[in-house]
């Protein structure tokens, strides 16, 4: 743990200091305390540069990553399923609806809580697909079974890229193009007002799946098993499932649809400390923020002068990654 947190510090520092202008590791960190009154600091232009445009898109990944990982890990426990990830609800297809509309059709919306328009209706279609998705996974008495919530996860995901396509085929180069590069994810546009949000949302959600560490240590032993240590399993699946669905719902609207890192990085840490949740959760998060720093500094610097969707990078990486789980699983699976 100690040592994650040191990667992650030197990371962020590294993050920061990756790009066009030339800034040392030795600058960074000295106008970060120079903002917070410790030290001298540095001149005003590397001050900006450091502090208003680079760190809060460095603090952005490393808290989506770890948002992102921490959701997948959940839903991998509760659903069973070794495949799931943030976005098996069917939330992704739901996001990309509503900012499809938004950028294709020029339909002026409002903002909401610091966010742009495109975010904000990003995060309305998420939510819709969401309720959609559970009003189809619900039973007749109330229950949330995991095979239907999947199945029907899918099926919204189908209807939502549907519409999705309709709305890119109508619209005009430009505005495909800018849907296309919104659906491959970006931390490009962080700033620092919208950053207590997203900070409180995944803190919150955190402390929350770490509290429930025991109970989601029950359902890795079948429904039954948890039933038998008194679990209210029909609550706490509900529960826990909006709980991480509306933390996903507010990392798509805010960076758009950033693949992987919700699916790998809960394998990858289980592989190092094991699967109880008490420690498996923490070293998930610190191993998502890790993943999507390095990935949006690999994004702004393996092209001179252009820049990569980091939603690509985190699948360039994370598609060999993923071959090299299920070989390793292949027993498991």
């Amino acid at each position: 743990m100690c040592g994650l947190l040191a990667a992650l510090a030197v990371s962020v520092g590294v993050g920061v200091a990756a790009g066009a202008a030339d800034i040392s590791l030795g600058d960074v960190y000295t106008a970060l305390a120079g903002q917070i009154g410790i030290g001298p600091g540095v001149d005003a232009n590397t001050a900006y540069i450091v502090v208003d445009l680079r760190a809060p898109r460095v603090v952005e990944a490393a808290v989506i990553g770890a948002g992102l990982a921490v959701c997948g890990g959940v839903l991998q426990s509760l659903t069973g399923n070794v495949l799931a990830d943030p976005y098996i609800l069917g939330m992704a297809s739901g996001a990309s609806v509503g900012a499809t509309i938004v950028i294709t059709t020029g339909v002026a919306a409002a903002g909401f809580a610091g966010m742009g328009a495109v975010s904000t209706a990003a995060f309305v279609g998420a939510v819709g697909a969401l309720v959609l998705v559970f009003a189809i996974a619900t039973t007749r008495t109330g229950a949330l079974m995991p095979g239907r919530l999947i199945l029907a996860g899918v099926a919204v995901a189908q209807l939502g890229s549907a519409i999705s396509a309709v709305f890119i085929l109508i619209a005009d180069h430009g505005a495909a193009e800018q849907v296309m590069r919104w659906t491959l994810g970006s931390v490009a546009g962080a700033r620092w007002p919208r950053m207590p949000l997203l900070l409180i949302i995944v803190g919150v959600v955190v402390a929350v799946v770490i509290g429930a560490s025991r109970v989601l240590d029950a359902f890795a032993f079948g429904e039954r098993s948890a039933m038998s240590l008194g679990v209210d399993v029909a609550k706490v699946r509900w529960g826990l499932y909006i709980v991480v669905s509306l933390c996903t719902a507010a990392m798509v609207a805010e960076a758009g649809i950033i693949g992987f890192v919700g699916l790998v990085v809960p394998h990858a840490a289980r592989m190092v400390v094991g699967p109880l949740h008490a420690r498996l959760l923490p070293i998930t998060a610190l191993g998502g923020a890790l993943l999507l720093v390095w990935a949006d500094v690999l994004a702004r610097s393996v092209v001179p002068q252009r820049e990569l969707p980091v939603g690509l990078i985190t699948a360039i990486i994370g598609v060999p990654a993923f071959v090299w789980l299920l070989r390793r699983r292949r027993g498991d699976l």
